[in-house]
Protein backbone atom coordinates (compact mmCIF):
# COMPACT_ATOMS: atom_id res chain seq x y z
CA UNK A 1 0.00 0.00 0.00
CA UNK A 2 1.37 3.73 -1.22
CA UNK A 3 1.71 6.54 1.23
CA UNK A 4 1.87 9.79 1.00
CA UNK A 5 5.15 11.02 2.19
CA UNK A 6 6.35 14.66 3.93
CA UNK A 7 9.31 15.32 3.77
CA UNK A 8 10.57 18.29 6.84
CA UNK A 9 13.75 19.78 5.39
CA UNK A 10 15.91 22.05 8.31
CA UNK A 11 19.42 23.60 7.10
CA UNK A 12 21.53 20.80 9.18
CA UNK A 13 23.84 20.61 11.76
CA UNK A 14 27.14 18.59 12.47
CA UNK A 15 27.37 15.05 14.11
CA UNK A 16 29.38 16.41 17.02
CA UNK A 17 30.44 19.87 18.62
CA UNK A 18 34.35 18.19 17.70
CA UNK A 19 36.18 20.71 16.20
CA UNK A 20 36.48 17.74 12.87
CA UNK A 21 33.02 17.25 13.34
CA UNK A 22 32.13 21.15 13.04
CA UNK A 23 34.88 21.41 10.04
CA UNK A 24 33.25 18.70 7.86
CA UNK A 25 30.08 20.84 8.52
CA UNK A 26 31.38 24.29 8.08
CA UNK A 27 33.55 22.91 4.12
CA UNK A 28 29.92 21.27 3.26
CA UNK A 29 27.82 24.96 4.19
CA UNK A 30 29.98 27.03 3.07
CA UNK A 31 30.80 25.63 -0.60
CA UNK A 32 27.36 26.10 -1.31
CA UNK A 33 27.35 28.53 -3.89
CA UNK A 34 23.89 29.59 -2.92
CA UNK A 35 25.23 30.71 0.54
CA UNK A 36 28.67 32.16 -0.69
CA UNK A 37 27.52 33.40 -3.82
CA UNK A 38 30.76 34.22 -5.60
CA UNK A 39 32.77 32.37 -8.63
CA UNK A 40 33.59 28.60 -8.21
CA UNK A 41 37.28 29.78 -7.49
CA UNK A 42 36.81 32.71 -5.40
CA UNK A 43 34.57 30.48 -2.99
CA UNK A 44 36.60 27.47 -3.04
CA UNK A 45 39.72 30.36 -1.81
CA UNK A 46 37.43 32.06 0.82
CA UNK A 47 35.90 29.24 2.26
CA UNK A 48 38.71 26.73 2.19
CA UNK A 49 41.60 29.06 3.09
CA UNK A 50 40.42 32.07 5.16
CA UNK A 51 36.70 31.29 6.73
CA UNK A 52 36.62 27.89 7.75
CA UNK A 53 40.18 27.18 8.91
CA UNK A 54 40.01 30.24 11.06
CA UNK A 55 36.46 29.62 12.47
CA UNK A 56 35.56 25.84 13.21
CA UNK A 57 37.43 25.97 16.29
CA UNK A 58 35.44 29.34 17.86
CA UNK A 59 32.13 27.62 15.87
CA UNK A 60 32.81 23.91 18.13
CA UNK A 61 32.89 25.88 21.31
CA UNK A 62 30.09 27.56 20.75
CA UNK A 63 28.12 23.77 19.77
CA UNK A 64 29.52 22.61 22.83
CA UNK A 65 28.05 25.18 24.86
CA UNK A 66 24.60 24.88 23.56
CA UNK A 67 24.84 20.24 22.71
CA UNK A 68 22.50 19.05 25.14
CA UNK A 69 22.84 15.08 26.24
CA UNK A 70 20.71 13.79 23.51
CA UNK A 71 22.97 15.92 20.91
CA UNK A 72 22.24 18.72 18.37
CA UNK A 73 19.31 20.69 19.36
CA UNK A 74 18.20 21.81 16.49
CA UNK A 75 18.25 17.39 15.22
CA UNK A 76 16.66 16.70 18.53
CA UNK A 77 13.38 19.26 18.60
CA UNK A 78 12.92 18.62 14.71
CA UNK A 79 12.87 14.89 15.80
CA UNK A 80 10.06 15.26 17.83
CA UNK A 81 8.27 17.73 15.54
CA UNK A 82 8.53 14.83 13.24
CA UNK A 83 7.28 12.33 15.69
CA UNK A 84 4.17 14.78 16.67
CA UNK A 85 3.77 15.08 13.15
CA UNK A 86 3.24 11.73 12.94
CA UNK A 87 0.93 11.19 14.75
CA UNK A 88 -1.18 13.80 13.86
CA UNK A 89 -1.37 12.76 10.26
CA UNK A 90 -1.87 8.29 11.22
CA UNK A 91 -0.95 5.68 9.65
CA UNK A 92 -2.00 6.86 5.83
CA UNK A 93 1.65 9.47 5.58
CA UNK A 94 5.24 8.63 6.06
CA UNK A 95 7.13 11.77 8.02
CA UNK A 96 10.66 11.64 7.30
CA UNK A 97 13.17 14.66 8.36
CA UNK A 98 16.53 15.66 6.25
CA UNK A 99 19.28 17.86 6.60
CA UNK A 100 20.34 19.92 4.04
CA UNK A 101 23.89 19.53 5.29
CA UNK A 102 24.95 17.23 7.50
CA UNK A 103 22.79 13.78 7.94
CA UNK A 104 20.62 12.93 7.84
CA UNK A 105 20.65 14.07 4.04
CA UNK A 106 18.16 14.71 1.72
CA UNK A 107 19.19 11.73 -0.66
CA UNK A 108 19.46 8.86 2.09
CA UNK A 109 15.91 10.15 3.38
CA UNK A 110 14.67 9.91 -0.12
CA UNK A 111 15.69 6.15 -0.44
CA UNK A 112 13.30 5.46 2.70
CA UNK A 113 10.32 7.17 0.36
CA UNK A 114 10.10 5.09 -2.88
CA UNK A 115 6.94 3.46 -1.82
CA UNK A 116 5.35 6.69 -1.92
CA UNK A 117 3.64 7.94 -4.81
CA UNK A 118 3.27 11.98 -3.36
CA UNK A 119 6.05 13.97 -1.59
CA UNK A 120 4.92 16.75 -0.07
CA UNK A 121 7.85 18.84 0.59
CA UNK A 122 8.36 21.56 3.36
CA UNK A 123 11.94 23.42 3.97
CA UNK A 124 11.30 24.66 7.59
CA UNK A 125 12.48 28.02 6.69
CA UNK A 126 9.65 30.36 6.89
CA UNK A 127 10.89 33.24 5.01
CA UNK A 128 11.84 31.80 1.42
CA UNK A 129 15.72 32.43 0.70
CA UNK A 130 17.94 31.19 -1.88
CA UNK A 131 20.49 30.35 0.80
CA UNK A 132 18.20 28.19 2.58
CA UNK A 133 14.90 27.32 1.26
CA UNK A 134 16.49 27.84 -2.92
CA UNK A 135 19.19 25.55 -1.58
CA UNK A 136 16.98 22.89 -0.09
CA UNK A 137 15.14 22.64 -3.04
CA UNK A 138 17.84 23.10 -5.98
CA UNK A 139 19.26 19.33 -3.58
CA UNK A 140 16.18 18.00 -3.07
CA UNK A 141 15.30 18.08 -6.71
CA UNK A 142 18.65 16.79 -8.08
CA UNK A 143 18.21 13.49 -5.61
CA UNK A 144 15.01 12.73 -6.98
CA UNK A 145 16.56 13.55 -10.59
CA UNK A 146 18.66 10.46 -9.52
CA UNK A 147 15.34 7.57 -9.26
CA UNK A 148 14.11 6.03 -11.87
CA UNK A 149 10.37 6.85 -10.62
CA UNK A 150 10.28 10.62 -9.76
CA UNK A 151 6.94 10.60 -7.29
CA UNK A 152 4.16 13.74 -7.67
CA UNK A 153 6.02 16.18 -5.86
CA UNK A 154 4.66 19.22 -3.82
CA UNK A 155 6.53 21.95 -3.07
CA UNK A 156 5.71 24.39 0.42
CA UNK A 157 8.86 27.44 -0.67
CA UNK A 158 7.54 29.58 2.18
CA UNK A 159 4.98 30.03 5.29
CA UNK A 160 6.08 33.48 6.96
CA UNK A 161 2.24 34.04 6.84
CA UNK A 162 0.73 30.75 7.58
CA UNK A 163 -2.15 31.40 10.28
CA UNK A 164 -1.19 28.65 12.19
CA UNK A 165 2.51 29.49 12.25
CA UNK A 166 1.55 32.76 13.08
CA UNK A 167 -0.57 32.06 16.17
CA UNK A 168 1.94 29.35 17.56
CA UNK A 169 4.88 32.28 17.91
CA UNK A 170 2.25 34.34 19.31
CA UNK A 171 1.58 31.89 21.72
CA UNK A 172 5.17 31.15 22.58
CA UNK A 173 6.03 34.92 23.01
CA UNK A 174 2.91 35.41 25.20
CA UNK A 175 3.52 32.48 27.54
CA UNK A 176 7.06 34.44 27.86
CA UNK A 177 6.27 37.82 28.43
CA UNK A 178 3.11 37.06 30.30
CA UNK A 179 4.82 37.26 33.71
CA UNK A 180 7.82 38.79 32.99
CA UNK A 181 8.10 42.19 32.25
CA UNK A 182 9.52 43.32 28.47
CA UNK A 183 9.89 47.33 28.00
CA UNK A 184 10.88 45.91 24.07
CA UNK A 185 10.55 43.16 21.96
CA UNK A 186 12.77 42.26 19.39
CA UNK A 187 12.13 40.52 15.96
CA UNK A 188 15.86 38.91 15.53
CA UNK A 189 16.15 37.10 11.86
CA UNK A 190 18.44 35.55 10.00
CA UNK A 191 20.73 38.08 8.09
CA UNK A 192 21.51 37.47 4.33
CA UNK A 193 24.15 39.90 2.00
CA UNK A 194 22.03 42.52 0.78
CA UNK A 195 23.15 41.29 -2.76
CA UNK A 196 20.90 38.68 -2.03
CA UNK A 197 18.04 40.89 -1.94
CA UNK A 198 19.03 42.53 -5.00
CA UNK A 199 19.52 39.15 -6.94
CA UNK A 200 16.20 38.64 -5.81
CA UNK A 201 14.63 40.68 -8.47
CA UNK A 202 13.20 43.13 -5.50
CA UNK A 203 11.29 46.06 -7.22
CA UNK A 204 9.72 47.82 -4.34
CA UNK A 205 10.31 50.85 -3.18
CA UNK A 206 12.13 50.17 -0.23
CA UNK A 207 15.41 52.16 1.36
CA UNK A 208 16.73 49.05 3.02
CA UNK A 209 16.41 50.38 6.36
CA UNK A 210 13.03 51.26 7.32
CA UNK A 211 10.03 48.16 7.20
CA UNK A 212 9.63 47.05 3.59
CA UNK A 213 6.16 47.54 1.74
CA UNK A 214 3.72 45.16 2.29
CA UNK A 215 4.43 41.73 -0.17
CA UNK A 216 3.15 42.09 -3.88
CA UNK A 217 4.30 40.82 -7.41
CA UNK A 218 7.37 43.19 -7.01
CA UNK A 219 8.59 41.75 -3.55
CA UNK A 220 7.52 38.74 -3.54
CA UNK A 221 11.01 36.71 -3.22
CA UNK A 222 12.14 39.20 -1.35
CA UNK A 223 13.18 37.78 2.52
CA UNK A 224 13.63 40.91 3.91
CA UNK A 225 9.86 42.03 3.44
CA UNK A 226 8.61 38.45 4.16
CA UNK A 227 10.15 39.33 7.85
CA UNK A 228 8.32 42.69 8.28
CA UNK A 229 5.38 40.50 6.86
CA UNK A 230 5.76 38.19 9.66
CA UNK A 231 6.83 40.47 12.39
CA UNK A 232 3.23 42.63 11.78
CA UNK A 233 1.35 39.52 11.51
CA UNK A 234 2.72 38.49 15.14
CA UNK A 235 2.35 41.90 17.11
CA UNK A 236 -1.43 42.04 15.49
CA UNK A 237 -2.16 38.85 17.17
CA UNK A 238 -0.53 40.21 20.22
CA UNK A 239 -1.57 43.43 20.08
CA UNK A 240 1.81 45.60 20.10
CA UNK A 241 1.76 48.63 18.70
CA UNK A 242 4.41 49.55 16.51
CA UNK A 243 6.93 51.29 19.42
CA UNK A 244 6.90 48.24 21.26
CA UNK A 245 8.63 46.07 19.18
CA UNK A 246 11.85 46.74 16.63
CA UNK A 247 12.67 44.37 13.85
CA UNK A 248 16.52 43.61 12.91
CA UNK A 249 18.85 41.15 11.09
CA UNK A 250 22.03 39.20 12.84
CA UNK A 251 24.29 36.20 12.13
CA UNK A 252 26.47 38.70 9.72
CA UNK A 253 30.30 37.87 9.12
CA UNK A 254 32.88 39.52 6.74
CA UNK A 255 32.81 42.78 5.36
CA UNK A 256 29.90 43.11 2.66
CA UNK A 257 27.03 44.67 3.34
CA UNK A 258 24.25 42.89 4.78
CA UNK A 259 20.42 43.50 5.40
CA UNK A 260 19.80 46.03 8.26
CA UNK A 261 19.52 46.85 10.73
CA UNK A 262 21.87 44.37 12.69
CA UNK A 263 20.66 43.01 15.95
CA UNK A 264 23.69 43.86 17.89
CA UNK A 265 23.39 47.31 16.78
CA UNK A 266 20.01 47.62 17.97
CA UNK A 267 20.96 46.96 21.20
CA UNK A 268 22.96 49.89 22.52
CA UNK A 269 20.34 51.81 20.61
CA UNK A 270 17.50 50.70 22.88
CA UNK A 271 20.07 51.64 25.71
CA UNK A 272 20.05 55.19 25.17
CA UNK A 273 16.32 55.30 24.46
CA UNK A 274 16.59 53.87 28.28
CA UNK A 275 14.99 50.77 27.34
CA UNK A 276 15.64 48.26 30.49
CA UNK A 277 14.07 45.46 29.77
CA UNK A 278 13.50 43.44 26.34
CA UNK A 279 12.55 39.94 25.09
CA UNK A 280 13.90 38.57 22.10
CA UNK A 281 12.41 36.35 19.39
CA UNK A 282 13.49 34.80 16.63
CA UNK A 283 10.93 33.77 13.81
CA UNK A 284 12.71 32.84 11.01
CA UNK A 285 13.83 29.31 12.95
CA UNK A 286 11.55 27.03 13.80
CA UNK A 287 13.95 24.89 15.75
CA UNK A 288 16.28 26.54 18.68
CA UNK A 289 19.74 26.19 17.01
CA UNK A 290 23.27 27.82 17.36
CA UNK A 291 21.48 31.04 16.12
CA UNK A 292 19.10 31.35 18.96
CA UNK A 293 21.06 29.30 21.64
CA UNK A 294 24.32 30.51 21.70
CA UNK A 295 24.08 33.34 19.56
CA UNK A 296 21.29 35.61 21.48
CA UNK A 297 20.57 33.49 24.26
CA UNK A 298 24.06 33.30 25.27
CA UNK A 299 25.95 36.15 23.59
CA UNK A 300 22.95 38.96 23.23
CA UNK A 301 22.10 38.05 26.80
CA UNK A 302 25.99 38.97 27.53
CA UNK A 303 26.10 42.13 25.65
CA UNK A 304 23.00 43.29 27.08
CA UNK A 305 24.36 43.06 30.52
CA UNK A 306 27.36 45.09 29.42
CA UNK A 307 25.54 47.91 28.23
CA UNK A 308 23.88 48.20 31.99
CA UNK A 309 20.30 46.23 30.51
CA UNK A 310 18.52 44.70 33.34
CA UNK A 311 15.84 41.78 32.26
CA UNK A 312 17.04 39.82 29.30
CA UNK A 313 13.91 37.50 28.10
CA UNK A 314 14.81 34.63 25.51
CA UNK A 315 11.75 33.18 23.53
CA UNK A 316 12.61 29.76 22.32
CA UNK A 317 11.17 28.67 18.90
CA UNK A 318 8.44 26.54 18.24
CA UNK A 319 9.78 23.54 18.09
CA UNK A 320 7.31 21.04 18.24
CA UNK A 321 4.97 23.19 20.25
CA UNK A 322 1.48 22.03 19.40
CA UNK A 323 -0.44 24.51 18.00
CA UNK A 324 2.82 24.44 15.62
CA UNK A 325 2.46 20.53 14.77
CA UNK A 326 -1.07 20.74 14.01
CA UNK A 327 -0.77 23.98 11.75
CA UNK A 328 1.55 21.76 9.92
CA UNK A 329 -0.74 18.94 9.46
CA UNK A 330 -3.24 21.18 8.09
CA UNK A 331 -0.45 22.56 5.61
CA UNK A 332 -0.11 19.05 4.48
CA UNK A 333 -3.61 18.31 3.73
CA UNK A 334 -4.30 21.87 1.94
CA UNK A 335 -1.57 19.78 -0.32
CA UNK A 336 -2.42 16.20 -0.32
Amino acid sequence: MTKKGVLLINLGTPDSPAPKSVYRYLRQFLNDPRVIDLPKLWRAILTNIFIVPFRYKKSAEAYRKIWGQDGSPLLTNSQKLVEGLTQQLGPDYQVELAMRYGSPNIHSVLKTMQACDKIIAIPLFPQYSSAATGSAIENLMRSLSQQWNIPHLVIKKDFYDDPGFITAYAEVIHAQIASQKADHIIFSYHGLPQRHINKSDCKANCDGIKACPPINRDNAFCYRAQCYATTELIAKKLQLQPEQYTVAFQSRIGRTPWIKPYTDRILPELRKKGVKNIAIVCPSFVADCLETLEEINIRAREDWAKLGGEQFIFIPCINYNPTWVKALGEMVHRYA
